[in-house]
C-alpha cells in the first residue's frame, strides 16, 4: 500500500480530503459476509468532527454533506469508529 503524498498538509477541517488518502487498489474485494456487527450513524448527533475518519483502519469513512458516510462493502465491523465517537453518534448494531 503506497500512501498518496501531497504537497500541502491539511491544517483545518475543511482541508481534510473527503475520502481516504490511500491510492485505489488496497480494498479491492468486498466484505465476504463474515462481519457480525456494523456501525450505524445517527446523523442528528454527528457534528462532522471526523475523528472516526482519522481512526478507521480500513478507510471506509468519508465526508458527505458535513456528516460521515460509511462504505459497508468494505467495513470489517471492528468498532473503532464507535469507540472514537465521543458524542455517541456511531453505534454498533447486529448484522441482519
Amino acid at each position: 500500500m503506497k500512501p498518496y503524498l501531497r504537497e500541502k498538509v491539511p491544517k483545518t477541517l475543511s482541508e481534510i480530503p473527503e475520502y481516504t488518502v490511500f491510492e485505489a487498489g488496497y480494498l479491492v474485494s468486498k466484505n465476504a459476509g463474515w462481519r457480525n456487527v456494523r456501525p450505524t450513524v445517527d446523523k442528528a448527533k454527528c457534528v462532522g468532527c471526523l475523528k472516526c475518519y482519522l481512526c478507521c483502519p480500513d478507510g471506509v469513512i468519508a465526508k458527505q454533506d458535513g456528516k460521515i458516510a460509511i462504505d459497508y462493502d468494505f467495513c470489517k465491523g471492528c468498532g473503532i469508529c464507535a469507540k472514537t465517537c465521543k458524542l455517541g453518534a456511531i453505534e454498533m448494531e447486529a448484522e441482519i
